[in-house]
Parts: structure tokens; sequence; C-alpha cells
């Protein structure tokens, strides 16, 4: 899968989602996030991050800057979809461990998954909250013991990538960092109606029904200007 550095942040650019997962399955991969924002604010560790590991294109922004590299047939792929298009094609041959959100809100997006798909395999889960390196190190010899295949990490941008950094040193698996998308898929909070995120409006939408939000998106601007002056 072929790839790009966008302000020193490799970003792949993938045709397909199948293509992504394939190449995450195949390479057992850090799956990390890649929109206009950190791409814009990129500093040396989040870099690293990324690079170290495989950052596809989960908003516009990133998409419009491959394309501006060349790749005319790039995908976006929002994260909060993608894990979901992973567990429907793998829930009846591979195990799965969530981690991430509070205790209600993993134990609510357990409970969705399994009614959703009878054959998944759960093998465990977590609340996204450490007080202590011990809770870390009792989850990494509680995912050494259960072994699964794929491991979804919902805490946000860099803990999630660090924690999943931390696993894969003792059991290597697909790992995805999901940021909200627990919350997302119970329900908790809405997304975009079809139509907006179809249409790359989402971050529109965001703005509209929280305009607290109006100055994130005033980097998407800038990220826009830069973009066409060529300083990616």
């Amino acid at each position: 899968m072929k790839y790009s550095k966008l302000n020193g942040v490799i970003t792949y650019a993938p045709k397909s989602r199948d293509e992504l997962i394939i190449h995450a399955i195949d390479n057992k991969s850090i799956l990390v996030a890649v929109n206009a924002e950190k791409i814009l604010h990129a500093t040396e560790q989040s870099r690293a991050i990324i690079n170290r590991n495989c950052g596809y294109p989960d908003g516009i922004g990133a998409v419009w800057a491959l394309k501006k590299k060349g790749f005319k047939n790039v995908e976006k792929i929002p994260g909060c979809e993608l894990w979901l298009n992973i567990v429907e094609r793998y829930n009846k041959t591979k195990t799965f461990y969530l981690i991430g959100g509070k205790q209600e809100t993993v134990e609510n997006t357990v409970f969705k998954l399994r009614q959703q798909y009878s054959e998944i395999d759960i093998c465990n889960f977590r609340n996204g909250y450490f007080k202590t390196e011990a809770e870390k190190k009792a989850l990494i010899q509680d995912v050494i013991k259960h072994k699964p295949d794929i491991i979804f990490v919902a805490m946000g941008s860099p803990k999630q990538e660090l924690l999943m950094e931390l696993i894969q040193q003792s059991h290597k698996a697909v790992y995805q960092g999901l940021g909200g998308s627990f919350d997302v898929y119970t329900g908790k909070v809405k997304r975009a109606p079809n139509w907006w995120v179809n249409s790359n409006l989402e971050w529109a939408y965001r703005m509209i029904i929280q305009p607290s939000r109006i100055i994130r998106q005033i980097h998407l601007l800038r990220f826009f200007v830069a973009l066409n002056l060529n300083k990616f």
C-alpha cells in the first residue's frame, strides 16, 4: 500500500477500506487516524507515533492532501466506521478485546456488539481509566492470557497510541485507536446525518451543533490555505 509524507506525517493512501484492513491484518498494524488537525499541528512526538505505525486518512483534509500528492483514488475512511467494518468482516473468525471509555460505556458497547453479532468472541474488555502503572501491567498480562486477534482502544490521542504500542511489545495483534467511537456507537454522542457525512461536511455539522468548535474549524481553513500554497 502506497503512502506519502504530509508535513512529515506518513499517511497511507488506501484505494478502499478492504485494502487498508487486509494490510493491517497481514502486518498486525496499529491503525492511527490522520486528519487535517494532526497534519497541521504535527509535533516531533506525534509524527513519530504515527510514522511508527499505520496512519490512514480519517478526515477529508488528509484526503485532499493525498490527492494533491497524486493519489487520485484514495478513500476517506472515518475511524468510527472502520472498526465496525473490521468487526463485520471478522466477527465469526477472530477474537476481540476492547479498552476505553467509562465503565458503563464499554459495557454498553460490548452488549450491543454481542446483540448485533451473535457469534462474536469478545474475550475481555475494560474501561480506559488507569490510576496506576500496576493496572496497565495487569491489563498487559490479561491480553497475553487471552491472545486476542484485534484490540480496539478508545482513549483519545496520544494516550491510546502509546498504550497500544506498549501492549504490542508483549502481544502482536491488530490495534486501532478509536477516540470517542464507543460513545458514537452506543448513541451517547450523535454523529452527523448521512447527507453531511457523504458530502464531506461533517466538520460543518459539528460546528453548527457545537459552536465552541469554531476555533478548531479555523484550523481546517488554515490547513486548506497551507495545502494550496504547497506547504505540505
